[in-house]
């Protein structure tokens, strides 16, 4: 799971969520993300869960300026992997953290008043019955907007046909 600002996850979603920068200091967890990797992406500001993405590459190393660090010491995000978006839930969609986190294995050991102590930090490594549970969360919201058949149509194609001008 990768946490960020919602002003972050912003700029993330204006690459078309296919590029993630992890800070200067998360250099071991991007040399360990492989592609077929799954992301989820949890946002502050709306405490909510937005996105599911599947690595697309191997981490390589940029300086580009795109994220902004809210820290004392400067950060450019460097230790970088591209993606490939699976479900990006649209505002209004968010899944509130609040509702579905306590559910959560990944933060039962925070008393239950404090878990949201477990999503502090950028990367946090979650099982897969945690990340499945979100995931299916997020694939029924998209399949009611989308109808049946049409929730499981990647993100980018479906960009691609609302900016031909289709009806997806």
């Amino acid at each position: 799971m990768i946490t960020s600002t919602w002003e972050n996850y912003e700029r993330t979603l204006r690459q078309g969520l296919t590029l993630l920068g992890l800070r200067t200091r998360h250099r071991k967890k991007a040399e360990r993300m492989v592609p077929g990797d799954r992301v989820l992406f949890f946002a502050f500001g709306c405490d909510c869960f937005t996105a599911t993405a599947t690595v697309a590459s191997t981490y390589f190393e940029d300086h580009t300026p795109i994220w902004l660090s809210g820290e004392s010491r400067p950060d450019d995000f460097p230790w970088r992997v591209r993606l490939r978006p699976d479900i990006i839930l649209e505002p209004g969609e968010y899944l509130d953290a609040h509702q579905i986190a306590p559910r959560l294995l990944y933060v039962k050991r925070w008393p239950p008043e404090q878990w949201p102590l477990a999503f502090q930090g950028q990367v946090h490594l979650l099982s897969a019955q945690d990340f499945r549970l979100i995931e299916h969360e997020m694939e029924r919201i998209q399949a009611s907007r989308h109808g049946r058949g049409k929730a499981s149509r990647p993100w980018a194609e479906q960009q691609a046909s609302r900016r031909a001008g289709r009806r997806s």
